[in-house]
């Protein structure tokens, strides 16, 4: 019980915690990405045009946000770049796709984007091949 209710923490269970949370999130959305990506040629006419440079590019920018930024997060490679491309498109999700509803339909999205900053902040940990390549 005592350990329960400390706030003290070793090295190794943080860097576990941190493995768990890319893994996760990582595959989570790469599930997202992969749909997009096997479905390209049926979503692309009808995609949300959110920068201007047609549907197909906004499409094209969120498959690799989320399928290889996200195989990025489960690999820990360039995680903190990574994260960002993955904060820009759930904040796209959220306040354009979602009409910044947080507690309804862009719950989902709100999350992710607090995962992702906290990777961003965060970083890898040392279960990664940036932690294990010292960057």
């Amino acid at each position: 019980m005592k350990k329960l209710l400390s706030t003290n923490y070793s090295s190794g269970m943080f860097n576990t915690a941190l493995l768990l949370l890319r893994l996760v999130f990582g595959i989570l959305m790469m599930k997202h990405g992969y749909e997009k990506l096997v479905h390209f040629a049926d979503l692309k006419a009808g995609f949300m045009n959110f920068i201007g440079l047609g549907s197909t590019v906004s499409l094209l920018l969120v498959v690799f946000a989320e399928f290889f930024c996200g195989l990025f997060i489960v690999i820990g490679l360039f995680t903190r770049l990574a994260s960002v491309p993955l904060i820009i498109c759930m904040s796209v999700a959220l306040f354009k796709a979602h009409n910044s509803d947080i507690f309804g339909k862009g719950e989902m999205a709100t999350l992710y984007i607090c995962v992702f900053l906290a990777l961003l902040l965060i970083g890898p940990g040392k279960a990664s091949v940036d932690g294990i390549s010292g960057k």
